[in-house]
């Protein structure tokens, strides 16, 4: 069973919470295998963050 993460709480980026706390997201790659959304986000920033 999976349990979905909670919204991002104000200030936060949905998809940094999602992948942080969603560990059914990075499940699928292999050890020491970067995930290629996360690697997108820390290169290029935060396009999505929740308003306070």
């Amino acid at each position: 069973m999976t349990v979905a993460a909670k919204p991002a709480p104000a200030g936060e980026c949905p998809q940094c919470w999602q992948h942080a706390y969603d560990k059914s997201i990075h499940r699928r790659l292999g050890p020491r295998e970067d995930c290629p959304s996360c690697v997108d986000h820390m290169v290029n920033g935060c396009p999505f963050l929740v308003p306070k």
